[in-house]
């Protein structure tokens, strides 16, 4: 079976399983925090670990992190500057994407330099 018919499955199993945890909570819109991204995440990194082993599934879980806290830096950013100068919501995303990567390559730098 291919990765990705795995990962299909695992995800569609887990993003069922997070829709119906998400239901269950109030406020409603804790629904779309239990969406896919958690699910293909752990669908990722269980092949992972069956495929290539704990390590390498360490190193990608720390990447995911990583990932998570620039994307988190980016929306505060994105939500504070259409907040405070009213701009377009296109052109403020887009705009503003390289937050995100200089975030999570300067994280990722002080990561291997701390972890490493």
């Amino acid at each position: 079976m291919s990765d990705m018919l795995i990962r299909f499955l695992i995800g569609g199993f887990v993003v069922s399983l997070f829709a119906m945890i998400g239901d269950v909570l109030r406020p409603k819109s804790f629904a779309g925090l239990f969406g896919a991204a958690p699910s293909v995440a752990l669908a990722t990194l269980g092949l992972t670990v069956v495929r290539q082993g704990k390590g390498f599934a360490a190193l990608e879980a720390r990447a995911m992190i990583v990932g998570a806290m620039a994307f988190l830096v980016y929306a505060a950013s994105v939500s504070w500057f259409l907040r405070r100068y009213r701009s377009g919501t296109l052109v403020t995303t887009i705009g503003l994407i390289p937050i995100w990567f200089v975030v999570a390559f300067s994280l990722m730098f002080l990561c291997k330099g701390v972890l490493s």
